[in-house]
């Protein structure tokens, strides 16, 4: 067997398999450093990284709303020792941001229908507009009042009832 090459030292154990990056035209320089901005904002040691664990918030903060298991893939399926103590630099990061930004929303007209399904208690499809408003209000990414009302507004019929495949159609093109 002929002698290998020297290979170049292999990288720290704490950066994590990036993705092919994303084409840096697909980022704005203002993009860019609200990006780094908020990296900053999560590195809570100063040592210009951000733990694993925090990488999920981190997107989200950012506007974007990956599952906590799309963040797990990307940044290689760590255990959960690598989530807590393992961190990534911002040049990690941001191919990680792009893949996720790039992604198709996982949110389809079915899977919000089938979602508002459940509280469909007579199986006739609708739900009662007070318990929307109260999920609206208090599970995932709170809505205000404000927000609810505007949302809501020519939604219920006269019984209070809200035809929920209508109502999916509704929020989507808005």
């Amino acid at each position: 067997m002929a002698d290998a090459p020297a290979e170049a030292p292999a990288a720290p154990a704490e950066a994590a398999p990036a993705p092919a990056p994303a084409p840096a035209a697909d980022v704005s320089a203002d993009q860019l450093e609200d990006f780094k901005e908020a990296f900053g904002l999560f590195d809570r040691v100063g040592d210009s990284k951000v733990a694993y664990n925090q990488v999920a918030d981190l997107m989200r903060a950012l506007g974007q709303n990956p599952t906590n298991k799309d963040v797990a893939a990307i940044l290689g399926n760590p255990s959960a020792e690598d989530m807590a103590n393992q961190r990534i630099d911002f040049d990690t990061f941001l191919p990680m941001l792009q893949t996720v930004i790039n992604s198709p929303q996982k949110g389809t007209y079915d899977d919000y229908v089938e979602g508002l399904r459940v509280f469909d208690k007579e199986g006739n499809g609708t739900v009662m507009g007070a318990e929307l408003r109260i999920v609206l209000s208090t599970l995932g990414e709170k809505m205000t009042e404000a927000e609810i009302d505007a949302l809501m507004t020519g939604q219920e019929d006269e019984n209070g009832s809200v035809h929920y495949e209508a109502f999916v159609k509704h929020i989507l093109s808005v």
